[in-house]
């Protein structure tokens, strides 16, 4: 069957349907509204182009993505609102001192008011000689915080008392420690991990109230004041009086 039969049978059925020619004059021509509220074919009017799918522009993107290409996103630059400042290094005075006796350790100090003895901290205690000076201080740092729980220098009146019932601890007493700040007299117990750590430590402690006694000596001679003499260890006084606040830590 022929195009123009199956029209004609078409037509035959459906009376109501236009023309072929009808038809195509209706797709070409636009409705426009009529006073009647009744839409009607205007064939003065020029019927609008209407682009298919496959007339339709490609964008840049699209071609770019087709292409398997990223297009470079541009650089982007924004000023800080507020500028952070470098801090300047931190000097702790350990810079110009050498360490000669490092060892960890736990230190407590006497409470006088309440009778009773309170720790101050853990951490490594070092014997520190200044670079020009000589003078040779303890210093000890908890440890996280690195908080001064011990800050004085070794003088020829400091004695290390065995505490009573430990083997491992030595308490003395501190004319002027600066761990607070300022000067401070203090009744502070050293504790080691063990007594050969405890031996160790009272060795060197010996062995740099020597060098200081010498470093002391050489200003007053300079000065021409009378030398000092290294103090014995039965002639202690102050720990003496002290013996009866030893307690075992």
């Amino acid at each position: 069957m022929t195009e123009e039969e199956k029209t004609t049978v078409v037509d035959q059925v459906n009376p109501r349907r236009p023309a072929p020619a009808a038809r195509q004059h209706c797709a070409d021509t636009p409705l426009r509204p009529h006073p009647t509220n009744a839409y009607i074919s205007m064939p003065d009017a020029p019927s609008p182009a209407i682009p298919c799918a496959a007339t339709t522009p490609t964008t840049d993107a699209a071609a770019t993505e087709e292409d398997g290409e990223v297009e470079a996103s541009p650089e982007v630059h924004f000023e800080p609102v507020v500028k952070l400042e470098q801090l300047e290094e931190v000097k702790t005075f350990e810079e110009d001192e050498d360490v000669l006796f490092k060892m960890r350790a736990k230190l407590f100090r006497f409470d006088k008011p309440n009778n009773e003895w309170k720790e101050r901290g853990t951490g490594d205690v070092k014997l520190l000689q200044h670079k020009e000076t000589k003078k040779i201080r303890v210093l000890m740092r908890r440890d996280k915080t690195h908080k001064i729980c011990a800050n004085h220098f070794i003088t020829q009146e400091m004695t290390l008392n065995p505490n009573v019932g430990s083997d491992r601890s030595w308490v003395y007493s501190v004319a002027s420690d600066f761990a607070e700040g300022e000067a401070r007299n203090e009744l502070l117990a050293i504790r080691f991990g063990n007594s050969e750590n405890a031996d160790k430590f009272k060795e060197e402690f010996r062995k740099c109230q020597a060098l200081n006694l010498d470093t002391e000596n050489k200003e007053l001679a300079a000065a021409g004041q009378p030398l000092k003499e290294a103090a014995k260890e039965e002639e202690s006084s102050d720990d003496e009086d002290d013996e009866d606040e030893e307690t075992d830590l």
